[in-house]
């Protein structure tokens, strides 16, 4: 596994880097047959769908599941804010659900982590 120094700001940057030298990331795909590429796409869909279909407290969590996904191995440095940094961040994601979801249904549960 490689450590990228500097948290998520350095790994967009490194990914960046190699977007932009257009270093092939998927080379793997290349050598798959049909019915590998077709499990493959099962596979990622299935990851997002589980993604998207978080609801409540959920929707709060880190998701590294999701990175494990990728054939590169990176393990990601993680940068985490501060608690007032971070508590209006949760309240401006939760106020942009108001916008975005205005009908959704509303829960009054609370979390038993």
């Amino acid at each position: 596994m490689i450590e990228i120094a500097g948290g998520p700001k350095a790994l967009y940057k490194l990914g960046i880097v190699l977007l932009s030298l257009e270093v092939p990331m998927d080379e793997d795909l290349e050598s798959r047959s049909r019915d590998q590429l077709v499990a493959e796409v099962k596979k990622l869909r299935g990851a997002i769908r589980s993604h998207r279909d978080a609801s409540g407290h959920d929707l709060c969590w880190h998701h590294p599941d999701l990175w494990a996904l990728l054939p590169e191995e990176v393990a990601p440095s993680l940068e985490v804010p501060a608690w007032p940094q971070f508590m209006r961040g949760c309240i401006k994601y939760r106020q942009s659900l108001d916008e975005q979801l205005p009908n959704a249904q509303r829960s009054d549960q609370e979390f038993k982590g």
